[in-house]
């Protein structure tokens, strides 16, 4: 049986450390312009009259709205996932129909896809006649973009894509988990009705989220979250907005590094890797297929020589190590025949010697282990 090659990805342009170092001072003026000194050392909690959230929540959306250029922020509860569902919930009604890329969709939206009873209508992005083709019927009040490839050889132009849609009048929800901060603009700062990603990926304590954009949107899901129990209390938000001012500069560097792991492992560094891509399968990573077929057992053999076996957060504040894992599900849905082959490598903290290293160790020891001979037919 032929080896299932990894497909010809199209990373997402990422922000280069001087402009990193940029962002994060502009992020530190929109604190001081929201914030007096004592105020970054207290916090609040409560629905507060008037404001229905603490007052250092209220702060700290005031300050991501205008770092984002958007017209509001509401942080959520449940990361990522809270504020996809927050948005969709605000934006469209049961049975109503939404436009999305045709491909897998990541399996947390999928439920609330599901939950919303919305009737998703599939077009592949990829293709800007079959977006336009779509568009043009004027069925759509909304289109659902994530930021981050869905199918690893995934090619469009998130901004195109928004482009489009906003030219036939059909508005946008951008998933911008792993891309927020990461690339040069997020899916707000392109022309989105709204961009949601997860602050618990930027280092932020467990479980905040945001929605950022139209003030409608935003306000629809600011009133749907009236309850005392559903607020992100203030302790929380300040929590978030002190990892944030990290983050700009340490993904740049994390790309950086990403970059220099791809080639040296291009320029044969390490023995038994067959091929080697950058994608954006989830977070930013490398792809590496193997020469034999270990990657099932790789991760915990790279475990043992101080890599991260699975995920927490990607990238959140518990992530330090570099993580050697299996491709994602909704990229293995679309290439199943890379399941033992195929590891996505992730530098997180660390840097290139130490991530050669421990795949350079890893494949050894899989070697002196004999293990992957049944897949090989005893070879």
């Amino acid at each position: 049986m032929p080896v299932t090659r990894l497909p010809e990805t199209f990373p997402l342009a990422t922000i280069p450390l001087a402009d990193a170092v940029a962002r994060q001072f502009r992020l530190l003026e929109c604190v001081a312009a929201r914030f007096e000194g004592p105020q970054l050392f207290e916090a609040d909690a409560g629905v507060v009259p008037g404001l229905g959230r603490p007052r250092t929540t209220a702060r700290v959306e005031a300050v991501l709205a205008e770092f984002l250029g958007a017209e509001d922020a509401a942080l959520v509860q449940g990361a990522g996932t809270g504020a996809i569902r927050a948005a969709l919930g605000a934006a469209v009604s049961a049975g109503e129909p939404l436009l999305i890329h045709r491909a897998p969709v990541y399996r947390s939206t999928a439920v609330t896809l599901r939950g919303l009873g919305v009737q998703c209508v599939e077009a592949d992005f990829n293709r800007p006649r079959d977006l336009k083709e779509a568009l043009a019927g004027g069925r759509f009040r909304f289109a659902y973009v994530q930021h981050a490839r869905q199918r690893l050889g995934d090619s469009y132009d998130p901004g195109e894509v928004l482009a489009a849609c906003a030219a036939a009048g059909v508005r946008t929800v951008v998933d911008d988990n792993y891309a927020v901060l990461r690339v040069p603009a997020c899916g707000v700062e392109l022309g989105a009705d709204a961009s949601c990603f997860s602050l618990f990926k930027l280092h932020g304590p467990e479980g905040v989220g945001v929605v950022a954009g139209a003030r409608d949107l935003v306000g629809r899901v600011r009133r749907d979250n009236y309850s005392g129990g559903g607020q992100v209390q203030g302790q929380q938000a300040l929590d978030a907005l002190r990892a944030l001012t990290h983050v700009p500069v340490m993904w740049a560097l994390q790309s950086q590094v990403t970059r220099e792991v791809a080639a040296r492992l291009a320029a044969g560094e390490v023995p038994g890797v067959a091929e080697v891509r950058i994608a954006n399968a989830q977070d930013r990573c490398v792809l590496v297929r193997l020469e034999r077929p270990v990657a099932r057992e790789l991760p915990a053999v790279a475990a043992r020589f101080g890599a991260a076996p699975y995920p927490v957060g990607c990238n959140s504040r518990y992530e330090i190590a570099p993580l050697f894992y299996r491709l994602s599900a909704s990229s293995l849905e679309d290439s199943p025949g890379l399941a033992d082959r195929a590891v996505r490598i992730n530098p997180m903290r660390a840097g290139a010697d130490l991530v050669l290293g421990i795949l350079r160790r890893s494949l050894v020891e899989l070697d002196r282990g004999g293990l992957g001979r049944d897949r090989e037919g005893g070879r």
